[in-house]
């Protein structure tokens, strides 16, 4: 593999990794809050947080520009406080995996959370373990093999990740080339042999992955 290519692969396992990261700790919480709250509004934050699942990456590379943009909401502020922006870095490749991986983690979990035997959790409670101390003894245990396999589905989704990075990150040969946009300008430069190469390794990669997830998963 050339040395394009080997960057488009470790940059794309870069953010698939820092993406699974912040999956796990901000999916979690809220996949907990949806599966053992009743408040005003679950539904609708439920279908925000599902929302990226069915709009088009263009679109969701579009919000992730009026907010986090040099001009965004959050981006204005940010590039004048600190002289930085996240567009057209690799971290705006990050921001725009997170975005469409954290709905697979925030609803796989959820339903593992919710299938957790009530009566297992009331017993907790009877024994005097607080809501923090049944959660992390009784709940998130019992959950793991769902929240395992969400952390899986985000990599895999961050790794493959391709219309919103496209939008929000760019098409920069290394900096911000995952291996979605390697493959894509291989395509377009008629760079079949390159272009083969790496659809093989991105799909024994997303194939290997979710094998061995699998396979952790039957052993917790």
């Amino acid at each position: 593999m050339s040395a394009h290519g080997m960057f488009s692969l470790r940059l794309s396992f870069q953010v698939a990794l820092v993406v699974t990261f912040f999956a796990l700790l901000a999916g979690v919480p809220v996949a907990y809050v949806l599966a053992r709250k009743s408040f005003r509004g679950k539904e609708l934050l439920d279908a925000l947080f599902t929302l990226p699942l069915v709009l088009p990456p263009t679109v969701t590379g579009y919000y992730l520009i009026v907010i986090l943009g040099r001009n965004g909401f959050l981006g204005r502020p940010l590039y004048e406080l600190t002289g930085w922006t996240a567009m057209f870095t690799w971290w705006a490749a990050a921001a725009a995996s997170f975005i469409v991986s954290i709905p697979l983690m925030i609803r796989t979990s959820r339903a593992a959370i919710e299938s957790v035997d009530q009566k297992l959790i009331d017993a907790s409670y009877t024994l005097g373990h607080g809501e923090l101390r049944t959660a992390l003894s009784v709940v998130l245990p019992l959950a793991k093999r769902g929240i395992i396999a969400g952390a899986v589905l985000s990599f895999a989704r961050a790794i493959g990740e391709f219309g919103a990075t496209l939008m929000f990150a760019g098409d920069i040969p290394g900096r911000t080339e995952t291996m979605p946009l390697a493959i894509y300008n291989y395509l377009e430069n008629g760079e079949w042999a390159r272009a083969w190469t790496m659809v093989i390794i991105l799909t024994v990669l997303s194939v290997s992955v979710i094998y061995m997830a699998n396979r952790l998963s039957k052993k917790f």
